[in-house]
């Protein structure tokens, strides 16, 4: 994976709220969602032993969003339950959670400028859903000059054939080592090489 030894890393947790593990909605990215709670817990973890920041952005949107003129129906809408990080996740006040009003935990957050102060390096992005947003955080992550890597084993879609396919299109590209997909237990062993 390249070494990151150098890096200060922060722990981005995308979009991991309670409206997208409610039994009764049966939404098709719910069970594969629950899959990577213990390894975000992990990482989290190790995270905090370390003192690296870990970041939990959540979707805050509002009714009236452009973005449900789609197809996309509302959910986890801004002071709700349902856009709350779910109970499982090893979440404590030190952490920051960060909802947002998009897709991407850079937009209109101010997240660029904590993670400045903060002087990280790297993001390590996991979370729902792989090819949104997590992906998009990933871009922006990029695109604000931050290294990135695309958390394999902790981030989730709607199926593991889309979860695959948007791994695959980033496993390799022009932008590495700038950009990588790479398992939590990889990245740990990177940075505590």
């Amino acid at each position: 994976m390249g070494n990151q030894k150098n890096e200060k890393p922060a722990l981005l947790i995308i979009d991991m709220v309670k409206d997208n593990f409610i039994e009764s909605k049966k939404l098709p990215i719910t069970p594969f969602a629950a899959n990577i709670i213990a390894p975000l817990n992990r990482l989290i973890h190790t995270f905090r032993k370390h003192q690296w920041p870990v970041v939990f952005s959540t979707d805050a949107f509002h009714r009236e969003d452009f973005i449900f003129k789609g197809r996309m129906h509302p959910h986890s809408l801004s002071g709700t339950e349902g856009a709350e990080v779910i109970d499982e996740l090893d979440k404590t006040d030190d952490d920051l959670w960060l909802p947002k009003p998009k897709f991407s935990a850079f937009f209109q957050t101010g997240l660029e400028k904590w993670l400045r102060e903060k002087e990280v390096t790297l993001c390590a992005v996991g979370g729902i859903s792989t090819h949104f947003c997590v992906l998009t955080t990933i871009m922006d992550a990029i695109c604000h000059d931050f290294k990135a890597v695309l958390l394999e084993d902790c981030s989730a879609a709607y199926s593991r054939e889309v979860h695959e396919q948007t791994l695959n299109c980033y496993r390799r590209n022009p932008l590495y080592p700038l950009l990588k997909v790479a398992a939590s237990s990889e990245l740990e062993a990177e940075l505590l090489e």
